[in-house]
């Protein structure tokens, strides 16, 4: 018979990797095990808090709480170039174009879509010919409801823009 030095699968016997000494309430305690690096931050940090619980339970009147929504950031008007945010998923460029375009003329309208699957991301950019068309349409529809939701239309970032903040 040929000895490789390595076990076979048959007779071995399977553990649980717990030590027996080990009693029921000790084993069924979720606490997790630090790793080595992670005690040694814990040295530098102190006991952390543990995170605060979020209560998902409806308010007194049994209705759901409602999610506090961020406010968009407008952003002003530099260019002819603006951003129309909490857009329906139904919206079209030729919906966006209609309806841009009875504030002024418009030259392009992109609704941004996701790159697989081609739905809509519920944003949107609208070229309008001037400046000046720009910032009225920004007066005239900015939290003007279309197609059951508000929209948020201002100056849309430029690349210069991004890099400053």
């Amino acid at each position: 018979m040929h000895y490789s030095g390595r076990r076979s699968r048959r007779g071995r016997r399977r553990h649980s990797g717990r030590a027996p000494s080990q009693t029921q309430s000790q084993r069924s305690s979720p606490k997790a095990k630090l790793s080595l690096w992670q005690r040694f931050i814990a040295l530098f940090n102190g006991p952390k808090a543990p995170p605060p619980k979020i209560s998902e339970k409806p308010s007194q009147n049994g209705a759901p709480k409602e999610k506090i929504s961020r406010k968009p950031e407008l952003v002003e008007v530099t260019s002819p170039k603006l951003y129309v945010g909490n857009l329906s998923f139904d919206a079209t460029e030729s919906d966006l174009f209609e309806l841009f375009n009875g504030v002024g003329q418009v030259r392009n309208a992109e609704v941004v879509c996701h790159k697989y699957t081609q739905r809509s991301k519920g944003f949107a950019f609208v070229q309008m010919a001037t400046i000046e068309e720009a910032r009225r349409a920004v007066q005239e529809l900015h939290d003007k409801e279309f197609l059951g939701r508000k929209l948020v239309v201002s100056g849309a970032k430029t690349p210069d823009m991004e890099r400053a903040a």
